[in-house]
C-alpha cells in the first residue's frame, strides 16, 4: 500500500496510516503487513540488505565505501537520488550517519529500514518521496563503527553493557575523536577571526582513527548541507554546540549557542515533534523541554562530530538520541520504526528551506569557494566547485553578500518564506587590479582537553 499525495504533499488516502495505527497497537503485525525485515543486522547481513536495496532500485541508488574500519570492514554508504554518482547543481547533499557508538544500534536498524522504505515508496509512486529523491542527493551511512557493533552484538540485547562495544576496535570513542575546532572558534570570536571552514591542525590525519578519517575525507569530497547522526541512551534531539565556552558554574555547564541557534532549534524541533513521543519531554527518566537540548547545556563534550560539521564545512548536523535502551530487542524495532519514520522524512525535507543559487562571474562562469554571508549571522557558507551554494534560513528578510578573491562583492536583500528555498543567483564583477595583501596567519589551537564524559553522545 502507498501514500497518495497532492502536489503539496498532503495525504489524500489514509490506507497506510490505518495500517500504521494497527501496527502501533500490535507491533508483531508490522513485519508481515509491510514486508519489513525487523531484526538486528550483523555486518554481513547489513551489507546484503544494502545491496538488496540497490538491486531493487538500481536506477536511483549507488553503493560506495568511504573507507575501512580498524578491522578492515568497509564503511558502506547507500546513495539515493535520481542521478546517482553525480552532483547536480542546485541539488543539496544530505547525510544520515548511524551506529557511531557500536553498542547504540537502533540508528543502524532505522537507516537500513529507511533505505528500504525510500526504495519501496519510490516504486509505489509516492509523490512526496519521489520529489525528495529527485530534488535531493541522499547519503545513508548505517554504521560508522562496524567493529564496535560486532563486539556489542556478540553479547546481544540482554547482556549488553553501557560501554561494551561503544568505541571502535581500539576502544576509542569516535565522538571524542574529531579535531577540536571549537577551541579555535572561541578564540576567533574574541579576535574577529574566521567564522567558518576553520583549518585543521597539523598532522591531523595521524591524530584520528580510521573511521573518523574516512568521515572527514567524505565531508571533503561532498558538499553536505544538512545531516543527523543517530545515537541511543536517551530520547532527545541535541544541537550544537556540544562544547561549552565557559567552565562549569555550580557544577553545570552552560548553553553554548552557535550563530545559527534559532535555526538549529527549529531543526531539532522538526524531528522531535514528528517523532511519536520525543517532543513530550519526559523520557528515560530525564526531562527535555520540547524534546530538544543544546549539547553543552546538557553536558560539555569536546571533539564531537556535530560541532566539527558546523565549523569545518557547510553542513548543519544535529545528534538524535533515539532510545533509552542502547541495544533494544528485535521485538521493539517495529514500534521504533513507526515512531521515527515520519521524523526521518520531515527532517530530510528541511534541507530545502532558505536560499540557494549560483555564483557566476561576468562571463557566466561558475565561481567556486565564493563566500556567502548573511548580515546578522556570524557564520558564512561557501559555494561548491560547480558554483552552487545553499544557505538554510528561517523565514524572514535578509541581506546577503557573495564575495570571492579577485571580485567585487555583490549584496542583495531577499525575503525567505516557509516553503521551498528561494533561488538567488549572484554575478560578480572583477575587482580593479591592485596589490593583494596576504591574509594574516591564523593561530592553530588544538588544546583544551576536556575530561572524558561517557554520556549517550
Amino acid at each position: 500500500m502507498k501514500l497518495v499525495f497532492s502536489s503539496t504533499g498532503t495525504v489524500m488516502q489514509h490506507t497506510w496510516s490505518l495500517l500504521a495505527w494497527l501496527c502501533a497497537l500490535t507491533p508483531g503485525l508490522m513485519g508481515a503487513a509491510a514486508g519489513a525485515d525487523f531484526r538486528h543486522h550483523r555486518y554481513e547481513d547489513m551489507v546484503r540488505a544494502l545491496f538488496a536495496v540497490q538491486s531493487e532500485c538500481p536506477y536511483i541508488t549507488r553503493i560506495y565505501s568511504i573507507g575501512r574500519s580498524v578491522e578492515g570492514r568497509h564503511l558502506y554508504v547507500l546513495e539515493i537520488t535520481d542521478n546517482p554518482g553525480v552532483h547536480e547543481a542546485l541539488e543539496p547533499e544530505f547525510k544520515y550517519v548511524g551506529n557511531m557508538h557500536g553498542n547504540e544500534v537502533l540508528g543502524r536498524e532505522l537507516l537500513i529500514k529507511f533505505a528500504q522504505f525510500l526504495c519501496e515508496e519510490y516504486r509505489a509512486g509516492n509523490q512526496r518521496i519521489t520529489r525528495l529523491i529527485y530534488d535531493t542527493r541522499i547519503h545513508i551511512l548505517p554504521s560508522m563503527n562496524p567493529d564496535g557493533y560486532e563486539v556489542a552484538a556478540r553479547q546481544g540485547p540482554e547482556l549488553n553493557g553501557y560501554l561494551v562495544g561503544r568505541g571502535n576496535a581500539r576502544e576509542i570513542d569516535l565522538n571524542r575523536n574529531f579535531p577540536d575546532l571549537n577551541a579555535l572558534m572561541y578564540y576567533y570570536e574574541k579576535t574577529n577571526g574566521r567564522n567558518h571552514h576553520l583549518p585543521l591542525p597539523d598532522n591531523w590525519e595521524q591524530q584520528v582513527e580510521p573511521e573518523t578519517l574516512a568521515v572527514i575525507k567524505w565531508m571533503q569530497n561532498y558538499n553536505f548541507i544538512l545531516s543527523a547522526n543517530l545515537h541511543g541512551g536517551a530520547v532527545v534531539a541535541n544541537y550544537p554546540f556540544d562544547k561549552s565556552r565557559d567552565p562549569r558554574i555550580r557544577g553545570r555547564t552552560t548553553y553554548a549557542a552557535t550563530a545559527d541557534d534559532k535555526l538549529f532549534r527549529k531543526l531539532a524541533r522538526t524531528y522531535s515533534y514528528a517523532h511519536s513521543w520525543m517532543h513530550k519531554g519526559w523520557n528515560c527518566g530525564d526531562y527535555f523541554d520540547e524534546g530538544i537540548t543544546n549539547g553543552a547545556s546538557w553536558y560539555s563534550l569536546s571533539k564531537g562530530m556535530q560541532d566539527f560539521n558546523y565549523l569545518y564545512s557547510n553542513c548543519f548536523e544535529i545528534t538524535l538520541e533515539l532510545s533509552c535502551d542502547k541495544f533494544p530487542p528485535a521485538s521493539a524495532l517495529p514500534r521504533e520504526w513507526l515512531a521515527n519514520r515520519e521524523a526521518l522524512v520531515s527532517y530530510l525535507e528541511q534541507v530545502h528551506h532558505g536560499i540557494k543559487g549560483m555564483v557566476y562571474d561576468e562571463n557566466n562562469n561558475p565561481v567556486g569557494k565564493a563566500e556567502i554571508s548573511v548580515a546578522g549571522i556570524n557564520h558564512d557558507m561557501t559555494s561548491g566547485a560547480d558554483g552552487d551554494y545553499f544557505r538554510m534560513l528561517l523565514p524572514g528578510t535578509y541581506t546577503v553578500t557573495a564575495s570571492a578573491p579577485g571580485y567585487l562583492p555583490s549584496t542583495t536583500t531577499v525575503t525567505v518564506g516557509p516553503a521551498e528555498a528561494i533561488l538567488l543567483n549572484f554575478y560578480l564583477k572583477p575587482a580593479p587590479k591592485q596589490s593583494l595583501k596576504g591574509k594574516p596567519h591564523k593561530r592553530n589551537l588544538t588544546s583544551n582537553k576536556a575530561p572524558l564524559k561517557l554520556g549517550p553522545r
